[in-house]
């Protein structure tokens, strides 16, 4: 549980990053449903609490295949085999949490979701001051994520139910070890929380 102080709902963002078909695909069977699950309740009782939502998916152009060096280790073999083309539904953010109207979304084509994508502008004028962050994968676009982040000035917590990593050895070390050093580290309970009762 954190000790971190109340979040007013109205200078929050809650991160939804490439909660993707393709994406959950990765993960251990089974993990992927129960982490939609928290995630569907997460996203809804943030909604209600005056929260921005912003959601964030991994997806190419083939203007953006093209423009990945071969030197990228993680990205050049999703360019080469042409994968992750924007218009596939399973690149699209999965329809239990499909965005509504006021929420932000955007798509990327690296790890980061703040690194050219106009994200960090849109919540910065909005007023947000604190970013909630939860996606997949813990040791790619979590860590990248909070990474930049942190670096930017952001207050920030991550969501520790609301993370997962094909990788679980990963997933725990990135969790554990390295993301408290730069985030508050709570849960859909403690976010519950850490936003007041209303």
């Amino acid at each position: 549980m954190s000790t971190a102080p109340v979040l007013d709902p109205a200078r929050t963002a809650l991160l939804v990053l490439d909660y993707q078909p393709v994406v959950l695909a990765a993960l251990p069977e089974g993990e992927g449903r129960a982490l939609l699950g928290r995630m569907e309740r997460a996203v809804a009782g943030a909604r209600a609490r005056g929260v921005t939502i912003a959601y964030v998916r991994t997806a190419f152009t083939t203007a953006d295949w093209d423009a990945v060096p071969a030197a990228n280790k993680s990205f050049a073999p999703l360019a080469r085999h042409r994968v992750l083309h924007h218009e596939d539904p399973a690149t699209a953010v999965h329809e239990r949490l499909a965005p509504r109207d006021g929420d932000l979304t955007v798509r990327k084509t690296r790890h980061g979701a703040l690194r050219a994508t106009g994200l960090d502008r849109r919540l910065r004028e909005r007023g947000i001051t604190t970013l909630v962050v939860s996606g997949i994968s813990t040791s790619g676009a979590v860590l990248s994520t909070v990474t930049d982040a942190a670096d930017r000035d952001w207050r920030l917590y991550v969501l520790s139910d609301g993370v997962a990593d094909p990788d679980t050895a990963a997933h725990d070390v990135v969790l554990r070890r390295v993301l408290p050093a730069r985030a508050h580290i709570t849960d859909t309970a403690g976010l519950h929380a850490l936003l007041g009762s209303g």
